[in-house]
């Protein structure tokens, strides 16, 4: 059985057992069912189970990572808009791309629009290079690298 499955089924079952179907309650399960399958993972013994886990903690670690960039851009933008008499340089630059697949390609454009200042307009033909606006362009290579050495290369890590 796949285990993203078992530890749903389980975090459902202490749901179940709680009488509360509430977001925190279903988080609670799903932390405590992650723990005891981590716990059992030796009995269950298959290859999966490590890549499971790995990948489950990555997940993790990479929505809090991508909250805290979202927190400062709204503060960035905020900053900008309010603030009378900052400049602010807008602008359109094209970022290489090292994703390979629609999916990582797709989710790489959606997480850039997600964040405050920035938004994905187009991808090229050959799927190599993602074309991003943003508020803040006085560094187009700074924000390259902010890009490729963040975002991208934590979305790749999670998603291969």
């Amino acid at each position: 059985m796949n285990l993203f499955a078992l530890n749903l089924m389980l975090a459902m079952l202490w749901c179940a057992l709680t009488g509360s179907f509430m977001t925190a309650n279903i988080l609670t399960g799903f932390v405590l069912s992650f723990a005891t399958l981590w716990l059992t993972s030796t009995a269950i013994g298959s290859r999966s189970t490590s890549t499971y886990f790995r990948k489950t903690l990555r997940g993790i670690v990479f929505v809090a990572w991508f909250f805290r960039e979202l927190v400062i851009s709204n503060f960035r933008v905020l900053r900008a808009v309010i603030t009378p008499g900052i400049s602010y340089h807008p602008g359109t630059f094209a970022l290489p791309l090292d994703c390979e697949s629609d999916m990582e390609i797709t989710m790489l454009a959606n997480l850039i629009t997600l964040t405050p200042g920035t938004l994905s307009v187009d991808v090229s033909e050959n799927r190599k290079i993602l074309y991003v606006h943003t508020m803040f362009a006085e560094d187009p290579e700074g924000v390259i690298r902010e890009i490729k050495n963040g975002l991208e290369r934590r979305l790749l890590e999670l998603s291969r």
